[in-house]
């Protein structure tokens, strides 16, 4: 069993650049493209994700420090540290659940396919580590691996019914035709849809257009993504009380980001196209005509520049909801950063508002912060028992991504219940 799960683990560090490519081909194959047709295609997409993660890398590498100097200047101590997706992640492949969640996940997608249960076939194979999690959090608390296991297979119904839910707002809004959005820290964020949908009825409010095209037509070449970017990550460096050189350097970091992330986006499609449209032809000749879902990545979405402005300018505003929140223990870091990701459906529902975007965000985020912390002393018990390493000074641990997800928490606290 361990050499199974060493096997495992060693695909899954390969990381999204190479799983995907390889799902990408043999999906190729699979709805009958020519050999050389499918390897051109999962080349385009490894290639896209390579330089979405380079740009993914420039946001964090410059998002962290800030992050952390705002948490110095306020002088918060908080006794619960957020760890970030990919501590979480190691933490949930040590779990003796991990190497059944790969084989069952791809068994539970196919029969939702075939039973039409599902539209989305889910190739983001590198991010069922959210259920993984989500079983080694059952387990930790119960003890059984089936409870595990059934916890995960709930988990990932849910994530593909949302991605259905939201694949029509996903073609419409960020032009991803044929895409859907599984990933489980996204996925727990789309209730915010039905905050934005009720902050769209608020009188005044829901006449504020903050869309990037708006802005660009109201303050002209100064409302452009790249000047957007250059502003708000000028305005992080002095919120983290950097000197000038180094505002201007994050200035210009999130600068790049708002114009590189959606040429990679775009290089992405043009390898998803020829299989999505594969995929359709196929499943018609034997199903009739059917819509099928490519479940990707939710760093598809972070091409548009709305998600981006809305990310930066949420990053102080969780920083500063942490210190003033009664009840909070948990001290955001680590997945600062992933607050692109876990906003995509917001923005997506807002049609790129940033002011509703950012409002809902702030609800929504507030609540994973009190999630997050409802779950370290499990969160901290899992670490422990995964040797992992803790941050020096801090008791317990947790974090946004998936300690503060929904999802997560309330099948959490079902099977809780009866343990």
């Amino acid at each position: 069993m361990q050499g199974f799960v060493d096997i495992v683990q060693g695909f899954l560090d390969l990381g999204a650049t190479v799983i995907l490519p390889v799902a990408i081909f043999l999906l190729g194959l699979l709805f009958g493209q020519k050999p050389g047709k499918a390897f051109r295609s999962g080349l385009t997409i490894g290639v896209a994700f390579v330089g979405i993660f380079l740009v993914v890398d420039l946001l964090v590498n410059n998002l962290g420090p800030a992050a952390q100097g705002m948490v110095d200047r306020l002088g918060v101590e908080l006794n619960v540290i957020d760890v970030g997706w990919p501590a979480t992640s190691s933490i949930a492949w040590a779990s003796v659940v991990a190497a059944f969640i790969i084989p069952l996940g791809l068994v539970v997608n196919v029969v939702m396919l075939v039973t039409k249960t599902t539209k989305t076939m889910n190739v983001d194979i590198w991010n069922f580590w959210h259920y993984t999690f989500m079983a080694a959090m059952v387990y930790a608390v119960s003890g059984s691996i089936v409870q595990g296991l059934i916890a995960a297979v709930l988990f990932q119904i849910v994530c593909l019914k949302v991605a259905d839910w939201t694949a029509p707002m996903v073609s419409e809004f960020y032009e991803l035709p044929g895409v859907s959005i599984a990933t489980g820290s996204t996925i727990s964020y789309a209730p915010g849809i039905f905050l934005v949908r009720l902050l769209q009825k608020v009188p005044g409010i829901k006449n504020w257009n903050t869309d990037p095209d708006t802005i660009q037509k109201r303050f002209g070449i100064f409302g452009e993504s790249i000047f957007i970017g250059l502003f708000l990550g000028a305005a992080i460096g002095l919120l983290a009380g950097y000197g000038a050189g180094e505002v201007i350097e994050i200035g210009m970091a999130m600068a790049a980001v708002m114009v590189l992330m959606p040429r990679m986006v775009k290089i992405l499609m043009e390898g998803l196209m020829p299989v999505s449209e594969s995929a359709r032809e196929w499943l018609s000749k034997r199903f009739g005509e059917r819509e099928i879902y490519i479940g990707l990545d939710a760093a598809v979405a972070l091409g548009h520049p709305a998600v981006i402005s809305t990310a930066l300018i949420l990053v102080p505003v969780t920083v500063v909801l942490a210190v003033i929140l009664p009840g909070n223990a948990l001290l955001p870091f680590g997945d600062l950063a992933t607050i692109p990701f876990i906003v995509a459906f917001i923005v997506g529902a807002a049609k790129g508002n940033i002011v509703h975007s950012v409002i809902v965000g702030t609800v929504m985020i507030a609540l994973s912060l009190y999630l997050a912390t409802d779950v370290a002393p499990i969160f901290t018990e899992m670490a422990v028992n995964a040797d992992f390493d803790m941050p020096e000074g801090s008791a317990r641990i947790s974090s946004i991504d998936q300690g503060g997800n929904l999802v997560n928490w309330i099948i959490y606290k079902v099977f809780a219940l009866f343990n």
